[in-house]
């Protein structure tokens, strides 16, 4: 927020007059009663999900961890897994029966998100093919299931005991692999071999919270929530691939040579990029510890809400140390084939990657997991925790604002582990939003400012860009179904408009203090849990000091616009002071607090803010402001940083008393 002198404030005088904004030649739509109403949250806090928007002393969360075994089959692009999987209740409840997301059979023919759209799929597989589940909490039993789409029920012969009861199951399945039209999974052809990026390739637990019981949503197009565990993965392919996968990799002796240990030892400790291995030891049966047969490649993750993997015989891999704020060190690694190599491309990939990871890491929370992967593929922009998959093509700024991007995904969802099926938003969004400031201080802003695809999307002032949103009456609100929303307001509304609406939180409503404070508080508290939107709203009123339901009511629950004018200004006199008496009028439903400039006819400025408080009564002001000469025009807004949908009206030539 901006400071001004005691003695500044203390001569300004404000009074209202109710004729101003009728100098406009418009009728003011504003309702002041409508945007500061004070019913704002439905539902006091509890010892769940606190008033203050922290977890509440009773807050739990239920667990699951795997034991994955896969091979992959490159002949006939098959893999095929088991899943041993430990669910623990922590929940009050007892479970009768548990809910798991099989996301593979989005592919199918039949699956539900073929009708999204009307959008004729380009192919399918069957999906995921399941030959055995089983429970066992003492003994394995064969287990009563059915599938619905992309869930599957196991109805428990007994109930699963709340606060601490586990039962485990065993699934075995197969399913085909898809080519290009996986979008999030696939593989691909390269000069020197085939890319997979495998994910979405186990059976998942659903999530069981407070808020809904079990959540269920079909995988259409939104992304995923699942909860958190440690993951120990197996991975079964021909000698000639590596698997690069996030975690620890418990096998190395086995899986890479000597020499590639030593270099990444080597790597760990470098803040230079080094090569692990290089384009000229692609297809070099010397840059593989076995020439024959299959290699099994052993990864265990922590605390993780999922895993995914890439795997290819053609990748170059380079890697480098990341330093941590706690002291402790991570590695930043890519892959990529020979097609995407050079500096001036997929060289600089680990470079972008250990420094986004840095930053993040510095800002807002440290990285928790010993490996970051940047892995080259046709997914073109995934997340994973502790793997991107990032576009075989990208090249320069474009690569790494990808980088960035997909890997601030590993502060959220990832970290703070919101719903992505109901809240894109705070997925996307909020990753957007950090970002942002991750190409300001990036190589001394060498790719600043951020003007991508998601962010001040035709590449100018995001305050101009976001209003055709936000005068769209048919755009729908930030808070609608993700699945819900038409491709055509997607990006805008899950990504751009809360990004810009966080961006003016933090420099025109909070400043930069108060809103750093409030949301590293939050992703404090929410770490490795599950918080509901309200849970985020409720942590920035407390940690900011802030009561900003207007705010949440008016950007994220409406799509309502902004307009605020200059009706008229005028110099004068009171007594000895040189005054300018300035009338503004709000004529749309949304408020801000906003900057006023005062030119000087001396040459000189003046500012003020005119706080959001100015439009709690009333639709229209006028204000006295003492000056040190005459003024020649004022201007609402002068920096262009809020979102008004007509700036003609933000200027006013000052006329004489």
């Amino acid at each position: 927020m901006r400071k001004h002198s005691l003695s500044f404030l203390c001569g300004m005088a404000l009074c209202a007059t109710g004729a101003a904004y009728a100098q406009t030649g418009a009728a003011s739509q504003y309702q002041p009663a409508a945007l500061f109403s004070p019913v704002f949250y439905t539902q006091n806090g509890d010892a769940i999900h606190a008033a203050n928007g922290n977890p509440g002393p009773q807050y739990w969360q239920n667990r699951a961890d795997y034991r994955l075994h896969a091979t992959i089959d490159t002949t006939s692009k098959e893999l095929t897994g088991t899943a041993i999987i430990t669910y623990t209740n922590n929940s009050p409840d007892s479970l009768e029966y548990l809910w798991l997301n099989l996301d593979q059979n989005t592919y199918r023919s039949d699956a539900r998100s073929n009708f999204l759209t009307g959008a004729t799929a380009p192919a399918h597989t069957n999906g995921f093919v399941i030959t055995g589940v089983t429970t066992s909490p003492n003994a394995a039993v064969q287990a009563n299931y059915t599938i619905t789409d992309t869930r599957m029920q196991v109805r428990l012969a007994k109930p699963l005991a709340p606060k601490g009861g586990t039962i485990t199951l065993q699934i075995s399945y197969h399913y085909t692999i898809p080519g290009a039209f996986g979008g999030r999974t696939d593989y691909v052809a390269t000069s020197k071999g085939t890319i997979y990026e495998i994910a979405q390739w186990f059976p998942h637990m659903c999530v069981y919270d407070a808020a809904r019981g079990w959540n269920t949503l079909p995988y259409l197009a939104s992304e995923f929530y699942y909860d958190y565990g440690d993951i120990d993965y197996t991975v079964t392919v021909p000698w000639d691939i590596i698997v690069a996968g996030p975690g620890d990799l418990l096998n190395p002796e086995t899986v890479l040579t000597k020499q590639q240990i030593a270099r990444l030892a080597q790597a760990r400790n470098s803040d230079k990029t080094i090569m692990i291995r290089s384009a000229a030891e692609i297809g070099d049966p010397a840059s593989r510890p076995v020439h024959s047969g299959t290699l099994s490649w052993h990864y265990l993750m922590k605390n993780t809400r999922d895993v995914a993997f890439g795997a290819s015989g053609a990748y170059i891999w380079d890697a480098a140390g990341v330093r941590l704020p706690n002291g402790k060190k991570s590695m930043a690694m890519s892959v990529y084939p020979v097609e995407s190599a050079g500096n001036e491309a997929w060289g600089r990939a680990t470079e972008y990657l250990k420094g986004s990871i840095e930053y993040f890491s510095e800002k807002w929370f440290p990285y928790p997991y010993s490996v970051a992967i940047n892995e080259a593929g046709i997914a073109g922009g995934m997340e994973y925790p502790g793997i991107l998959f990032d576009g075989i093509t990208d090249k320069g700024k474009e690569l790494f604002w990808v980088t960035a991007h997909e890997i601030g995904h590993n502060w959220f969802p990832m970290i703070v582990g919101s719903d992505e099926r109901r809240f894109a938003w705070m997925d996307e969004g909020f990753n957007t939003f950090i970002d942002i400031y991750a190409s300001d201080v990036f190589n001394k802003g060498e790719y600043a400012p951020k003007r991508d695809a998601e962010y001040a999307e035709g590449g100018g002032n995001p305050a101009d860009e976001i209003v055709p949103v936000l005068v769209d009456p048919a755009c729908p609100s930030i808070m609608t179904a993700p699945d819900a929303i038409p491709e055509k307001y997607r990006h805008p509304l899950t990504y751009f408009k809360p990004a810009f609406g966080l961006v003016l939180l933090r420099e025109q409503i909070l400043g930069a203090d108060r809103f750093d404070y409030a949301f590293k508080q939050y992703i404090a508290h929410w770490a490795f849990k599950h918080p509901q939107p309200e849970d985020f709203f409720r942590a920035m009123d407390n940690g900011a000091g802030e009561d900003l339901s207007w705010f949440w009511r008016s950007w994220f629950y409406n799509n309502w616009r902004y307009d605020v004018a200059v009706t008229n200004a005028v110099n004068a006199k009171e007594g000895n002071r040189q005054v300018v008496r300035i009338s503004f009028a709000n004529l749309d439903k949304q408020a801000f607090p906003a900057v006023v400039d005062i030119a000087l006819l001396n040459g000189t400025h003046q500012r003020f803010t005119l706080p959001v408080e100015t439009w709690l009564q009333q639709k229209a002001t006028t204000i006295t402001i003492p000056v040190p000469a005459a003024a020649d025009k004022v201007t609402i807004d002068p920096d262009a940083k809020l979102p008004d949908a007509d700036r003609s009206n933000n200027v006013k030539a000052v006329s004489g008393e």
